[in-house]
């Protein structure tokens, strides 16, 4: 049954139907033609994983995130960030890394960030004499910090299909985010003195001071989302509704960005992005059904412990494998159809689920940025009208030092699971 839905999925795919349509049609089709189950079990089954409170938090991130896009929050945090690194060398660059972690830590979606703060951050570099494809590249691959760094969409979708605590994978995602920013920032600094581009800002403390005052109403969103999440104060969806509503008056009221007439509008939009992204996960859900009947798991398991018994060898096999995927299928839709069959392979081999969940998500965010489906490749390539030929290769550096920083965290897995740790005492 499990080669069989896996076959006829990527030929439904490969012919243009929809994921989640080719997802569930295939489970519909092998239920059928392949198995003694009843069809209602798929409805049953869908049914079980959108009667889920943890799911909630999914829609209400997309919107809060949204909310930030429209409601004013880009230039402020773009001041900020200027006032904050824009002295060292290779300045605005450096501006450009920081504004998108902060934006990741507000937004939860790298298209949102690429499209955003990506756009200003790319015109702000071109003025200043930085070639265009370098500086598209370097917040293509900063767009991707918004999949790592919390609030992150994917985490959420990945903590909740593997059943690990949404707050405590949502946390461990944090200092993996950092310390990959850090590695660009240092690598920007080395490609700006060896071309001699960039220039760099006075630092002046009384302007710091007055963008971070500016900017106060935007940086306690992640304060508001996330501080009770991790205190244990609230859930993640309590959390994601505190923080819809906080946006909403913030950007309303003190930025006067939107007004209540534009509501309406924004909440459709992001319906349609919910729809789509909860339509994937309820079509996984009785192909992962049928994977469990079928044993799938436990077969991947006992294939998996095969090859080594070392975990980072392991570890390394599933890193290129998941790349592979992430290029060709969209990162949502792997990890409902993926968590299921490989998080109890990994358990087997002494990987926690949690870091699974980080590692999945990082390795899966390189199809954001690569060919051909990166969506937040051909965001940038609408943004700066450059050819798509040009952004790949200028990104390939970027991209190296991504796989670089998640083979760091292969190796010290503390790295992830540390924080974690030190805060819930797990």
């Amino acid at each position: 049954m499990s080669v069989a839905i896996i076959v006829i999925f990527l030929v439904l795919m490969f012919l243009g139907v929809p994921i989640a349509v080719s997802l569930g049609a295939a489970s519909v089709i092998v239920m059928i033609f392949a198995s003694d189950l009843p069809l209602n079990m798929a409805a049953q089954s869908m049914f079980t994983a959108m009667n889920s409170f943890i799911m909630v938090a999914v829609p209400l991130f997309i919107l809060c995130g949204s909310l930030m896009d429209e409601g004013g929050i880009a230039d402020r945090i773009y001041d900020l960030a200027e006032a904050l690194v824009g002295w060292i060398y290779g300045g605005l660059g450096h501006v450009s890394v920081v504004v998108n972690m902060l934006f990741a830590g507000m937004s939860g979606s790298s298209v949102a960030a690429i499209a955003s703060i990506g756009k200003m951050s790319i015109n702000a570099l071109e003025k200043k004499g930085y070639p265009k494809d370098y500086a598209t590249a370097i917040n293509l691959s900063g767009s991707m910090l918004a999949s790592v760094i919390p609030p992150s969409i994917l985490m959420i979708n990945a903590a909740a299909t593997a059943n690990v605590s949404i707050g405590q994978a949502l946390l461990a995602g944090l200092i993996p985010g950092i310390i990959i920013g850090i590695i660009f920032m240092i690598y920007n600094y080395i490609y700006c003195k060896r071309h001699k581009i960039g220039d760099r800002t006075p630092f002046v403390a009384k302007k710091l001071g007055k963008a971070f005052v500016r900017a106060i109403p935007a940086l306690l969103t992640p304060v508001i989302l996330l501080g009770g999440v991790y205190t244990g104060f609230y859930t993640p969806t309590e959390g994601a509704a505190i923080a819809v509503v906080y946006t909403t008056l913030v950007s309303i009221y003190v930025f006067k960005a939107i007004t209540w007439k534009d509501i309406p509008r924004i909440v459709i939009k992001n319906a349609r992005s919910t729809g789509t992204i909860l339509f994937v996960a309820i079509a996984a859900k009785p192909a992962s059904l049928l994977f469990e009947i079928d044993g799938l798991p436990s077969r991947v398991a006992e294939m998996i412990a095969g090859i080594s018994d070392n975990r980072i060898v392991i570890l390394m096999v599933l890193y290129i494998f998941l790349i592979f995927v992430g290029m060709f299928m969209d990162a949502t839709a792997a990890i409902f159809i993926l968590v299921p069959i490989l998080c109890p392979a990994v358990q087997a081999v002494g990987v926690s689920p949690l870091f699974f969940v980080v590692f999945l998500v990082i390795t899966l965010s390189f199809g954001l940025i690569t060919p051909p489906v990166g969506v937040c490749l051909y965001a940038a390539e609408n943004v700066t009208g450059l050819p798509l030929e040009k952004i790949i290769k200028a990104s390939v550096p970027w991209i190296a030092l991504i796989a670089v920083s998640l083979v760091l965290f292969i190796i010290f897995p503390q790295i992830i699971e540390g924080p974690v740790a030190a805060i819930y005492g797990t």
